[in-house]
């Protein structure tokens, strides 16, 4: 569900054009000035008016008290509106625009059209019970989470939100019709987290907690609707659960998979790739091998006598005690900062640090580690807080140790790279460059995730954590280690590429079906993953399905690095190239391959 529903739409008036006109174009005159106005228009009366918890998230605080309209009549009246503006945008000749804005127009009608097809093909309000329960719960989060405003403002907030909220589950059980097995346990999974946060984390964070202790709650009126509202939200949400548990569960028999057709315009319009689905998988499957061949031959340094799995084994032994984590995490800054200014790898844009802290309860069952930036026009508290999923107190000793293995002594580097130094935090340093609204808030993952995953090999490969010379045997295997799991995290990512096209596509596979077991083995034996991680990559692969975008935006990145290096022959600088990619925001990497190499050439 895109959480983009309300009760109204406003309409642009002047600018309504007719059906007729669908197939027509705008004349020259005014054209700039005509998107620029419906461009903002779009986000005030469609983008966050169906959407106020994004509102909040970005920094507009005019939208803290309203909540996603979850009824069917919300969904109609959004289509209604996209279907508006796609029209009107789609008006404007591009031919009469700047190429920057001709290329925020393509990317605009881009987002649309996937609008419009999450909502009326794809369908994930009917059939992805979690965008309800951890809907809700994430509204309330946004509002928690960072101290833009005083307690109280931020309180009487939340209360005006969660008076919104029962309702809000009463919608899912009449819009939820037939959903995947799977996608209502993992709803079931994440509930306990979802009603605990309400319980335990949103009265401290207000009534008792370090914001709340320099800014108290005074007003005994506001903390009594607080107590009212939030009660009653914990008892809606554990009806909803007891409902799912009873009465949807038994009949969800539906189907997870997008299919071929539903899942290539997904790609297009999202990331802007219309590479065929065979070819996709051919990429997917080259690098995956190129991978496991690199993994073979450093770990037979590492050690002659054992084979790759058995390094392998021992690499996920070698991770810090649970309670250490975060400190672990936050050990690596210094070290990652100083390598990137001494060897000129990007301009870091702040000397301030991300906050670490323990992911929240809501997004723990599909995510080991995360980068949470505030928005960009948040100007009151400009926290960046670095997630890390610790494990559950009621875990297995067994269960423990597959979750930390995820943490080892290479995973730790290469996280930390991927999601501070210079990865998103770098990248969300820079946003503040870039003009355009549209690239601020309109990312493409191929290239927000893409940019992550490609720093990690990037800053191995430029001699971070390389061993020194004349280094001591042990030296050495710290650094061969370090190299085993970047790429440990490289097949993780490959094994999302080749588990995303099978397991929505079911290209290749006689029968045209790829198996949650299959894809959960496909993780174990391919991707070099314990068994746990490969049930959560999974499960986040079944409603996450173009999750490929990792590895895909990696290798368009490293191909057009290539390509400006070919370019700019002795000129070339690996600082400019980065802080170039910086300033496009956060555009496809066709856009960016325009602008920078100034032609349209593939993207691989």
């Amino acid at each position: 569900m895109t959480n983009k529903l309300t009760a109204t739409v406003l309409l642009l008036g002047s600018l309504l054009v007719a059906p007729a006109a669908r197939t027509q174009k705008l004349s020259s005159d005014g054209a700039m000035q005509t998107f620029n106005y419906l461009s903002d228009q779009f986000f005030s009366q469609v983008y966050f008016k169906f959407s106020p918890t994004s509102g909040t998230a970005a920094g507009l605080h005019q939208y803290d008290t309203q909540l996603e309209d979850y009824s069917a009549a919300g969904v109609e009246r959004e289509v209604a509106a996209l279907d508006g503006f796609e029209r009107r945008v789609a008006a404007i000749d591009p031919g009469a625009l700047d190429a920057p804005v001709a290329a925020d127009r393509e990317i605009l009608l881009n987002n649309i059209h996937s609008e419009l097809l999450s909502l009326e093909v794809i369908r994930g309000w009917e059939k992805n019970p979690d965008s309800y329960s951890s809907g809700i719960t994430s509204s309330a989060f946004v509002i928690m989470e960072r101290p833009y405003a005083s307690t109280d403002t931020r309180l009487r907030a939340l209360v005006e939100r969660e008076k919104l909220m029962p309702q809000a589950l009463l919608e899912a059980r009449k819009n939820l019709k037939n959903p995947a097995r799977i996608s209502t346990q993992i709803a079931l999974e994440q509930i306990d987290g979802d009603v605990s946060f309400f319980e335990n984390d949103v009265p401290s964070a207000f009534l008792s907690g370090p914001d709340a202790v320099t800014d108290a709650v005074t007003d005994a009126a506001l903390k009594a609707e607080f107590a009212k509202t939030n009660a009653a939200v914990v008892v809606a949400l554990k009806s909803y659960g007891a409902w799912m548990k009873a009465d949807l569960l038994p009949r969800s028999n539906g189907d997870f998979r997008l299919g071929a057709e539903t899942f290539q315009k997904k790609l297009s319009y999202d990331e802007m790739v219309d590479i065929p689905l065979d070819r996709l998988l051919a990429i997917a499957f080259d690098d995956l091998h190129r991978n496991q061949a690199e993994f073979a031959r450093v770990a037979k340094l590492v050690d002659p006598a054992k084979t790759p799995q058995e390094v392998l084994a021992e690499l996920a032994a070698i991770h810090p005690a649970p309670g250490d984590l975060l400190n672990t995490f936050h050990g690596t800054f210094d070290s990652l900062i100083a390598f990137i200014r001494a060897n000129h790898i990007i301009t870091i844009p702040s000397d301030v640090q991300p906050t670490l802290e323990e992911t929240p309860p809501f997004e723990r069952a599909t995510t080991f580690a995360s980068m949470d930036p505030p928005g960009p026009f948040e100007t009151h508290s400009t926290k960046a807080y670095f997630n890390v999923t610790l494990p559950e107190k009621d875990w297995t000793a067994e269960h423990v140790a597959e979750h930390m293995a995820s943490f080892n002594v290479g995973t730790i580097i290469s996280t930390s790279v991927h999601e501070a130094y210079p990865g998103h935090y770098v990248q969300f340093l820079w946003s503040p460059k870039v003009e355009s609204t549209i690239r601020k808030l309109l990312g493409a993952n191929t290239n927000i995730e893409g940019w992550a995953h490609y720093c990690e090999q990037m800053m191995l490969d430029q001699g971070y954590a390389a061993a020194p010379e004349g280094a001591t045997p042990e030296q050495l295997r710290q650094a061969r280690l370090i190299r085993l799991g970047q790429l440990q995290d490289a097949l993780l990512r490959d094994a999302r590429f080749v588990n995303s096209i099978k397991l929505h596509t079911g290209q290749g596979e006689p029968g045209g079906k790829w198996t949650i077991e299959q894809a959960e083995d496909f993780f174990v034996k391919e991707g070099y993953q314990s068994r746990a991680v490969a049930e959560v990559e999974t499960k986040r692969g079944t409603g996450d399905p173009t999750y490929l975008y990792y590895t895909l935006g990696k290798l368009e990145i490293m191909k057009l690095r290539e390509d400006m290096k070919t370019k700019q022959g002795a000129a070339f600088s690996l600082q400019k190239f980065h802080d170039d990619f910086m300033r496009q925001g956060f555009a496809p990497i066709k856009v960016i391959r325009k602008t920078m190499l100034g032609n349209d050439s593939p993207v691989l």
